[in-house]
């Protein structure tokens, strides 16, 4: 059972007695994500941290706090946490770097994440899959993964589950990408500059992108973070464009019950004195502000490294929390679905940044 939207936000401050369990637990995701990264090599963190908060949340004798004194916490930290990080991530986005890529190569990034989202939220639909889940994991493939499903899931006000299911199947699908690529590189005829661009179109987290472009050498290292961080740089307007369409839902909302129309027996007054979504959230906000200052140039390395680790803690400890919502028999009920929706969603993904990586290179 998870906690619901509403219960978050009822939640007192962070330094309350309630939260303080999930919160402590939520701290020590970081510290077992660092050593598992650091025996497992090819395990970007972030992923050891989604992968932990699974596991904490099935163990005998760990699972009955976690689904109880500590889900305010884990579920607090799951979003603000996750707001703090993304704020953060900006500090390693320089827009001069981005556009020195060249008009060819961000065309082909936009064409990308258009049809990889679209594509995705319309596969989701048809497959059936319940609540925000099509949406998250839309956002997910086609931007930045965990990060991504945390902005749009906090402009959504998507439940928990539903975004922590959508991190599990994005994470997944990441990791098996670590794997998957680095054999395609010389069957499929890409030199180290093109493999590299192709891993940053098409791999999800941005720690992934690493480990997996870092096979190739320097050359794919460095060509697949900068079309990565390209691809972060679009979470604002996509942010944006998922608040817009939500508060145009809200206004048609408001108008059918102003008309006293109901759905299923019931009006909806609740859905229509809401509160709208904001167009672009204070994070969203915050994250283009960081950008910004990463871009002139004033921020001191030493800061920059600071922050970036920061970052990382506290990435890991909101995808620990979020990992931690995760119900593993609730998800096997939709298992088939949810497996062919990211099966789908990959095969779009990578096939069409692959020809666009040709075209464009």
């Amino acid at each position: 059972m998870t906690v619901t939207e509403q219960q978050v936000r009822t939640y007192p401050v962070a330094g309350s007695r309630s939260l303080r369990p999930g919160l402590a637990l939520a701290a020590a995701g970081p510290a077992l994500a660092w050593t598992a990264h650091r025996l497992l090599p090819t395990v970007p963190a972030l992923t050891a941290a989604v992968v932990l908060g699974i596991a904490a949340a099935h163990l005998p004798g760990v699972r009955s706090v976690v689904r109880g004194s500590a889900r305010p916490g884990l579920a607090f930290a799951g979003r603000r946490l996750m707001r703090a990080g993304i704020v953060l991530l900006g500090l390693g986005l320089g827009f001069g770097d981005v556009l020195a890529l060249g008009w060819t190569t961000v065309a082909m990034v936009l064409a990308v994440v258009a049809a990889t989202f679209a594509g995705t939220l319309w596969l989701g639909r048809r497959l059936g899959l319940p609540g925000d889940q099509p949406l998250l994991v839309a956002s997910g493939y086609a931007i930045c993964g965990a990060s991504a499903i945390g902005a749009v899931g906090e402009a959504a006000g998507s439940d928990e589950e539903d975004v922590a299911t959508s991190v599990a199947l994005v994470t997944l699908c990441g990791t098996l990408a670590i794997a998957v690529l680095p054999l395609l590189q010389h069957p499929l005829g890409l030199d180290a500059a093109r493999f590299g661009r192709w891993t940053g179109a098409s791999v999800h987290d941005v720690g992934q992108v690493v480990a997996t472009a870092q096979t190739a050498g320097a050359a794919a290292l460095g060509q697949a973070v900068l079309v990565k961080l390209l691809r972060v740089a679009l979470l604002a307007p996509l942010v944006a464009a998922v608040a817009v369409a939500l508060r145009r839902r809200g206004s048609t909302t408001t108008r059918r019950t102003t008309a006293g129309r109901t759905t299923a027996g019931r009006t909806t007054a609740g859905k229509a004195t809401a509160k709208r979504p904001a167009v672009l959230p204070l994070f969203v906000l915050g994250f283009l502000l960081t950008a910004g200052l990463r871009t002139t140039g004033l921020v001191p390395g030493t800061v920059l490294a600071a922050a970036r680790h920061a970052q990382e803690l506290l990435l890991a400890a909101a995808l620990f929390g979020l990992g931690s919502a995760v119900h593993l028999p609730s998800l096997a009920r939709t298992g088939g679905r949810v497996a062919a929706l990211g099966l789908g969603a990959w095969i779009v993904v990578a096939g069409l940044s692959y020809g666009g990586v040709l075209l464009t290179t």
